[in-house]
């Protein structure tokens, strides 16, 4: 009686789990994940020698040398043959740059297998690499020399026209630069290519990274500089490892193919899915750059199973013409962040039954998280196994001073569920946060001290979330986004969201622009607008008055051919809110909304009596 009674319990104790959370065994299989990381990187840090994301490879490389490592436009390469690609490389880096353990080198190169060759060259000689976006130049380029200190530079054949630029202040750093090309005639810079191909490929002696640990610098990263010139965010060992992990947190499994076209230089292109790769001992698909329009052909070439995405690249995707074999593909997973909401939705749609998973996290950052779960529009669930291992909160935060609000003890208020707030996480050693390099005071920043109680320290993420009450967690704004009119907060994403529901409106970017004489920024969007379609002045207006508060509601629309965007496919705006509505700044078409009347087109007369205090708004 007893055993059936028990056996009867257990029969049903699943659905009254289920009925008390519908998403435990999505949480349950989370959750295992997530152990089985733990346990790992528990086995590798105490393991003596250390053991690298570079020692993951080449394990893979004795257990499946044929396998396919890299596919790259009409090459291939196996896991021993990028081996030995890297051995060659790593020779000729210690022979002719006489590098050693713990240098740092930066490289500055596309999307292409030598990028990979490069790093794992690095890595074998115990160097620290500095990854330079291919698309900076001259202050930014040498600024991003200051923040690492690099004695050594490879380049591409293609830059080399960017190295020139600098080539004067880079020998006055003493920086020996190194071009893939087989002859270089510049003096100051030598070629590399012929170097690579007379080296052995025979393999190096792990003695050479033999003092490397789990804290010891891998890479630099650095920050998109939407705000300003790069932050180089440091790197280390651990961070590879955890990074490297997120492929396994999401469910790819070994016989995936992976399509990378996210730059190398980024955290999402370098960690997530080159070193996920690696550890895993997938094969990976290397595009140079992202093209909407060859995308999917190229899934279907390569029979690709998993895509990346980042910033408004599923939006492109869903831009292009419709066709016929829109679900002609075998991609089963997309995992990135930044899709909005009604894109998610609409590319589920189009292109069929794709799982995709949202991942919240900074490049510097000791918090992140993720939605496992495929909630629509949520960058991620909590979990608590993720409260346990970083403690984090959301706080009040006044938009318009900029700075967390506080009790009457001098503390930080922690925001109710459903309501928006700022998203700190405890700094420690489970949560660690290295900061920039060369950067103090921009590391400082990042910090908040005494939120909770005297002497606590937490990662300031500078970003605006909210989490509802079954745990999901959503986007709100980026800090400084965020702007502040006639006393009410404006969210830009919100705003966007409702312009890119008018017919006219392809693309949209919202921001806060100053008004002389008025407190707080009053909104203003760049809009891109669909092929042979005018801007619908009357529409729009209809449609934001219907949906949108009269505080919220764009004063000025800038029509561009193309928003602008960094190199990872975010938007900026700091230029576009410093230029703002002045017609001597601007020369695209800019429409100004009238009450009761719509957008017209925007005048000097108009512009003069706004400046001249003539016109309130």
């Amino acid at each position: 009686m007893i055993a059936y009674i028990l056996f009867s319990v257990l029969a049903i104790l699943p659905l009254l789990l289920y009925l008390r959370n519908r998403y435990v065994f999505t949480d349950f299989r989370y959750a295992t994940a997530m152990i089985k990381i733990a346990m790992q990187m528990a086995k590798f840090k105490k393991r003596k020698p250390f053991y690298s994301i570079l020692d993951s490879f080449l394990d893979k490389v004795a257990k499946q040398p044929n396998k396919k490592f890299i596919l790259f436009e009409e090459s291939s390469y196996t896991y021993s043959q990028a081996d030995k690609e890297s051995n060659k490389v790593a020779r000729a880096l210690s022979t002719h740059a006489h590098l050693k353990e713990g240098d740092t080198v930066a490289v500055f190169l596309g999307n292409e297998p030598q990028f990979v060759w490069t790093w794992l060259a690095l890595a074998k000689l115990g160097c620290t690499a500095s990854l330079l976006n291919c698309n900076i130049r001259s202050k930014s380029l040498l600024h991003c020399f200051s923040c690492c200190e690099a004695k050594v530079l490879v380049a591409g054949e293609d830059l080399q026209g960017a190295v020139e630029e600098v080539l004067p202040a880079l020998k006055e750093q003493g920086v020996r630069v190194f071009i893939l090309s087989e002859h270089c005639d510049v003096e100051g810079i030598e070629s590399f290519s012929d170097k690579i191909q007379q080296a052995s490929d025979q393999p190096l002696s792990p003695q050479l990274r033999a003092n490397i640990n789990m804290s010891s610098r891998a890479l630099y990263i650095y920050t998109s500089g939407t705000t300003g010139l790069p932050k180089a965010a440091v790197i280390n060992h651990e961070r590879l490892w955890l990074s490297s992990f997120f492929q396994s947190m999401v469910g790819i499994r070994s016989n995936d193919i992976v399509y990378v076209y996210l730059p190398l230089y980024h955290s999402a292109g370098f960690l997530m899915g080159l070193c996920g790769a690696m550890e895993k001992g997938i094969t990976i698909v290397l595009k140079r750059k992202f093209s909407a329009s060859n995308f999917w052909n190229d899934c279907r070439k390569y029979n690709i199973t998993v895509i990346q995405y980042i910033g408004e690249i599923m939006r492109y995707l869903c831009n292009t013409p419709k066709r016929d074999n829109d679900r002609d593909h075998k991609v089963r997973l997309a995992m990135g962040n930044g899709i909005r909401t009604d894109t998610w939705a609409e590319f589920l749609q189009r292109f069929g039954d794709i799982r995709i998973c949202e991942v919240y996290g900074a490049t510097e950052g000791n918090i992140g998280f993720v939605n496992y779960v495929g909630k629509v529009g949520a960058i991620g669930k909590e979990h608590f196994l993720h409260k346990m291992g970083c403690k984090y909160a959301l706080i009040r935060y006044d938009t318009e001073k900029e700075e967390p609000v506080k009790d009457s003890r001098g503390f930080c208020i922690e925001v109710p569920r459903g309501e928006t707030g700022l998203l700190v996480a405890k700094i420690g050693e489970r949560a660690p946060f290295v900061g920039y390099a060369k950067n103090q005071q921009q590391t400082e920043k990042k910090k908040l001290r005494d939120v909770f109680m005297k002497g606590d320290l937490y990662f300031n993420s500078g970003d605006l979330l909210r989490i509802d009450d079954e745990g999901f967690i959503f986007f709100q704004d980026r800090i400084g986004d965020t702007f502040r009119w006639k006393g009410e907060n404006v969210a830009t994403t919100e705003v966007a969201d409702h312009l890119l529901m008018v017919d006219c409106v392809e693309e949209a970017n919202v921001y806060g622009v100053k008004v002389p004489g008025h407190e707080g920024r009053i909104g203003m969007a760049a809009l891109v607008l669909k092929e042979n379609m005018d801007f619908d002045g009357q529409a729009a207006y209809q449609h934001i008055k219907h949906y949108l508060p009269s505080y919220a509601r764009p004063r000025f629309i800038r029509i561009q051919n193309a928003l602008l965007l960094t190199g990872t496919f975010k938007q900026m705006k700091r230029k576009l809110a410093e230029e703002g509505f002045n017609l001597a700044a601007v020369t695209d078409p800019l429409f100004y909304l009238v009450d009761n009347k719509g957008y017209v087109p925007m005048t000097q007369e108009i512009f003069d009596a706004i400046a001249e205090g003539r016109t309130r708004l």
